[in-house]
């Protein structure tokens, strides 16, 4: 039987140790750790899904990126996995370090709901015939997308959402907590749309914001822009002094998140903000990734981007904010952990 264990807020937190070499910038281990702040919203209604139980559950998008490795989880954790794209891509595909049988098993598991998510109509009449438990929104953008999916399954069971830690406003203060500010004018305000609808319609619902994601089938030219540059020999471009600080996290570790808050009564109506354990400078993160790659000292040329007009091009995949250590609101310095929810086995 499983049972769920929570990290409580508290002055001072305990903590369950995920061991985990993914989110690593300098070429040691790192042991993630598991982290819980909970947001100030108390759940209305207990969620009813529990994580023993085979659920039925529908992946809005799942062939890209995220959804590649999460539904590999959760099949094999059996449960029984549909993936509503609009069939642009395979469904299936083989991983590196997937082996023939491992990829045969997925593929014959893995179901497809073919259609276009702006075609509410379709939505809602495939959905409702399906009856899906549980429903996991990895590419929704604005609001307006997830009503006919509520509308379609009065009786889901659990709704998780894929937003941003972009969602935040600028500050000087960090890392962020789940209860910080956030900007409605950010090119994230659709994700933050979808957060308010989720709790206005009383679903149980749980929302995790990531940071900047890197890993294998990475289509956001994230730690793939350095590679080309130290690939081709050529500087590497960083905007001021190269001191600022930001926070990526594993797509593997990512997933695991995703799933660990499947079934967990404490993550009912919550946010988390998701990253990995260390932050990383601009300058920093160059070197790591020539480290990784085995290319020696990359030149670094920083410059002034005012002085640049790049027009609408983005010239360095990382938002130019100086970026330093705070308080969090518990009392606690925090990194900004993978604040997941480790699921014990008894």
């Amino acid at each position: 039987m499983a049972s769920m264990v929570v990290v409580q807020h508290q002055t001072q937190p305990s903590f369950s140790t995920l061991t985990s070499s993914l989110s690593d910038f300098n070429g040691t281990r790192i042991h993630s750790q598991i982290q819980y702040r909970r947001k100030v919203l108390q759940p209305k209604v207990g969620l009813q899904v529990t994580a023993s139980s085979e659920k039925n559950i529908l992946i809005m998008g799942g062939t890209r990126f995220i959804g590649v490795f999460l539904s590999r989880l959760l099949v094999k954790e059996g449960h029984q996995v549909t993936l509503f794209t609009r069939g642009k891509a395979p469904i299936a595909q083989q991983l590196p370090g997937e082996s023939d049988e491992e990829f045969a098993e997925f593929s014959s598991k893995i179901l497809h709901l073919k259609g276009d998510r702006k075609d509410y109509d379709f939505v809602k009449s495939s959905l409702s015939a399906k009856g899906f438990d549980v429903v996991y929104d990895i590419n929704g953008r604005e609001a307006d997308e997830v009503e006919p999916i509520l509308d379609a399954l009065p009786n889901l069971e659990q709704f998780i959402y894929c937003s941003s830690a972009g969602v935040y406003l600028k500050s000087d203060l960090l890392p962020h907590c789940e209860t910080d500010a956030v900007d409605p004018k950010s090119r994230h305000k659709g994700k933050l749309n979808t957060e308010s609808v989720l709790e206005s319609k009383g679903v149980n619902w749980t929302s995790l914001r990531p940071v900047y994601i890197y890993g294998p089938l990475n289509y956001n030219p994230v730690e793939e822009w350095f590679f080309h540059r130290l690939k081709a020999g050529r500087p590497i471009p960083i905007p001021g002094s190269g001191i600022q600080v930001t926070q990526l996290g594993h797509v593997k570790d990512l997933a695991r998140a995703f799933v660990q808050v499947l079934g967990n009564e404490k993550a009912s109506r919550q946010v988390f903000n998701i990253s990995g354990e260390k932050y990383v400078t601009f300058d920093g993160l160059a070197r790591a990734c020539a480290k990784a790659a085995g290319f020696p000292e990359p030149e670094l040329v920083h410059y002034n981007p005012k002085e640049f007009d790049f027009g609408k091009k983005k010239a360095f995949p990382f938002r130019d904010q100086l970026r330093r250590q705070s308080m969090c609101s518990d009392g606690n310095l925090s990194l900004t952990w993978w604040k997941v929810l480790q699921t014990h086995t008894t």
